[in-house]
């Protein structure tokens, strides 16, 4: 039992004990939409043949845009965005009526009413192709037309569709139609079968918590052991230094030359493709294809730091064979505070259409074997409980956005994943991936064990991959395929061979052909070696396996089912009312959560003040007088507790961080804010209660916000959020955000160790502080 031994002991059995530091540019997927917390719609039954605009007419006497929000939101499955957002239908009933007036509505007349138009609306409708005739069909007879005819066919209307319209299309299907759709409705990579009907692909995600190249370079050799990773090497950055991920980029493309497979597999680090373009310029050659982040509305891509202007400027350099690597993810937008009003599933089609136009742009002039190629990776469930709760939604997430990608034109793949706070456990991710396979995604994640050992959640291991691949009959790239034959993990009769499950026959493989002389026993023995380093930086890597070939090693399962269970403790702790009170000079605040029932389901709630606090944080302001600190401390218990209440955590850190920050010159704030039930944007709230409204508009003032990290990585490590802003800029509502924000995370007894994390701390926050990058950002 867990409670039995210490959380130190346990993680050094797991060979979970190691260093973690995180350091990149913040982005806060569990924020609600700031302005959103409507009323479910009751929309009415249609009158006769009535479509969606005949009833806002009769309903209001004119057009109503919230009501034709409203009931275009309400033709979704239901899903707890749409709640937040107050566009879920209120029933069953509600549903079905908003559906039945959206299959009456004309495709031409949906297009001449935008939910929402900005620039990248526009883009996309200047990018789908102009068809009268289809104008002309309603969305029930359009979906009858994708149900009833050939790929051929489909594909000559696809250009036309807008992305509103395929938004609108598959809110009327059900599961099983979205699969019938997703199973003749290909979009292959050219030159490969990458995408192609009865082919699943892999994306090898060789995360470390330290970005150690040692790390990824062996989850790789650990994938193709599995015969699994066809599309990309791609690793998620702890830093986006661009010559920290220059340096990643180079290793993994040294993997990639050393076995010639430079025109069969990319590889990717997944920063800011500001950052992969800088990185370009460090090793020239060596990054592979570009990735970046996108959203559904200009506002949302700004949180991204992206501009259509920006992605256009940065696809004119994609001459080679790789050009864009996009996510995605329902959620996204209204999560960083850019709703709009209008349903996630919408914002979720416009993110494809953006990435339509982009391919367009990438292709124009060239024949289909020289176009870079593109691929997008719907990222579903990793946001959390505030998007959907439950299997069966992520699910249908899933299928919905496979079939909209598809009919963008896109080739397409999932993330199947969920976080540690969804109510979608290890095991309900089997049930989801045998639901959603049969609509054939072009791809999946690919990772050791279901557990991501640095973003903590949970998407497919390497030995789904396996599974699928003997369930459903799907194959992979078949140049990659020839490629594992060659170093004999794959026999010529296409089963596995001994060497399967075994990542130091590929690392011999590799020596091999990097014309290492050492004999055999020599090279596997410093494979043995390396792994015990990798797992000793809390790197699982699989070998072996159950059973079956598909079956996760049974010690290795148990493992990752301790610390999920390790994780769902940490989710639900308490911070104690006497740790709070033994915090030095604590002032205990509240936000607006209710308890811990509601902050975890209803994020928004942790970000907002409560009356009493904004109170309270004037009266602080008020004492200060002319005697105004540089620095306001904010501890909040984020979603572990137990990251700060653990011993030699949380006060070592304070500790250090104080005496680094004051032996800098900085003034701190006498007392420290310590929020029950605190989100990081709670912290900006609290800033501007502070420093809003001092009369000096160009003084900084800072923010550092120690809070709770999401758990799963059985590290129980918190992190610290570090701003610097003018007054002028924390006067404005909303305008400390995570754009100009920085965070150090993984901070723990068994990671990044708090004295040196506060040492790393100040020095940012000493950075920050002396810059200027953001006054023209406060004089906006």
């Amino acid at each position: 039992m867990l409670h039995k031994i210490s959380r130190k002991e346990f993680l050094t059995k797991m060979g979970l004990l190691g260093t973690s530091a995180f350091l990149f540019q913040a982005c806060d997927f569990q924020s609600a939409d700031k302005t959103s917390a409507g009323i479910s719609p009751i929309i009415s039954a249609p009158q006769g043949e009535e479509d969606i605009f005949d009833y806002i007419r009769r309903s209001s006497g004119k057009h109503d845009l919230t009501l034709y929000r409203q009931i275009v939101g309400a033709a979704n499955e239901f899903k707890e965005g749409d709640l937040t957002l107050g566009i879920a239908a209120e029933s069953e009933q509600s549903r079905a009526n908003a559906r039945a007036l959206l299959a009456n509505t004309r495709i031409g007349d949906l297009k001449a009413h935008s939910l929402f138009a900005d620039e990248l609306y526009e883009l996309i409708a200047k990018n789908s192709a102009e068809n009268a005739d289809l104008d002309s069909w309603t969305l029930g007879e359009l979906k009858a037309f994708i149900l009833s005819q050939p790929e051929a066919e489909i594909k000559a209307i696809m250009p036309a569709l807008s992305s509103d319209v395929i938004a609108c299309l598959v809110k009327l299907m059900s599961n099983e139609e979205l699969i019938q759709v997703g199973q003749k409705v290909f979009n292959p990579i050219p030159g490969t079968q990458i995408g192609s009907k009865g082919y699943l692909s892999a994306r090898v995600q060789p995360n470390s918590p330290t970005d150690h190249p040692t790390d990824i370079i062996w989850q790789v050799f650990d994938a193709w052991s599995y015969g699994v990773g066809d599309l990309v090497l791609g690793t998620n950055p702890v830093s986006s230094d661009p010559n920290s991920v220059a340096e990643i980029e180079r290793a993994l493309y040294d993997l990639i030359v050393t076995f010639g497979l430079e025109k069969t597999i990319s590889n990717c680090v997944l920063s800011h493709i500001d950052v992969q373009a800088e990185a370009e310029k460090i090793h020239p050659g060596t990054t592979g294809i570009w990735f970046q982040s996108i959203a559904g509305t200009v506002k949302a891509n700004q949180t991204f730091d992206v501009s259509i202007a920006k992605m256009q400027s940065h696809m004119e350099s994609r001459s080679g064979q790789f050009g864009l690597y996009a996510e995605t993810g329902q959620g996204a937008d209204f999560t960083n505070g850019h709703g709009e009003g209008f349903d996630m599933l919408v914002h979720e089609a416009r993110k494809y259409g953006f990435v339509r136009a982009l391919q367009s742009q990438l292709s124009e002039g060239k024949s289909p074997e020289e176009t870079p190629w593109v691929h997008v990776n719907d990222v579903a469930g990793f946001i959390g409980p505030e998007v959907f709760k439950t299997k069966e939604q992520l699910v249908r997430c899933c299928l919905e956005d496979t079939v909209m990608g598809k009919l963008h034109g896109l080739t397409i793949g999932l993330d199947v994943c969920s976080t540690l706070h969804m109510d979608v456990s290890l095991d309900d991710l089997d049930w989801c991936i045998a639901q959603i396979m049969p609509a054939n995604p072009a791809y999946l994640m690919a990772l050791p064990t279901k557990n991501d050992p640095m973003l903590s959640y949970l998407t497919t291991g390497f030995y789904n991959h396996v599974k699928i691949r003997e369930q459903f009959g799907y194959k992979i790239n078949d140049a990659m395929w020839d490629f594992f034959k060659k170093i004999e993990i794959i026999g010529d009769d296409n089963r596995p061979t001994e060497h399967f499950g075994d990542p130091t026959w590929v690392y011999y493989q590799y020596r091999l052909a990097k014309k290492d002389l050492r004999t055999k026993e020599e090279i596997l023995a410093e494979g043995r070696k390396t792994i015990a380093e990798v797992e000793a930086r809390g790197v699982p890597i699989a070998q072996g396996f159950g059973e079956n070939v598909w079956d996760l090693e049974p010690g290795l399962d148990k493992k990752i089912h301790e610390i999920y269970e390790d994780a769902k403790v940490s989710l639900w702790a308490e911070m104690p009312d006497s740790f709070v009170q033994a915090i030095p000079a604590s002032l205990p605040l509240i936000t607006q959560s209710k308890d811990r029932k509601d902050y975890v389901y209803h994020p928004e709630t942790g970000e907002k003040l409560s009356e009493k606090t904004a109170q309270q944080l004037r009266s602080m302001q008020g004492s200060w007088a002319s005697d105004t600190p540089d620095i306001q401390l904010v501890i909040s218990d984020g979603l572990n507790a137990l990251s700060l209440t653990d011993d030699n955590h949380l006060f070592p850190f304070l500790e250090n961080l104080s005496a680094q920050l004051k032996a800098k010159g900085y003034r701190l704030a006498t007392q420290n804010l310590v929020f029950t039930h605190g989100r990081v944007r709670a912290g900006y709230a609290a800033g501007e209660e502070l420093f809003g409204n001092l009369p000096d508009s160009k003084q900084k003032k800072g923010i550092i916000h120690i809070i709770g990290e999401r758990p799963g990585s059985g590290h129980h490590a918190f992190s610290a959020y570090i701003t610097a802003a003018p007054v002028s800029l924390w006067g404005k509502k909303g305008g400390v955000d995570h754009d100009i924000t920085r965070v150090v995370s993984g901070i723990s007894d068994t990671s990044l160790l708090p004295k040196l994390a506060a040492e790393q701390v100040a020095e940012i926050f000493d950075d920050l502080y002396k810059k200027q990058e953001f006054e023209a950002k406060a004089q906006a």
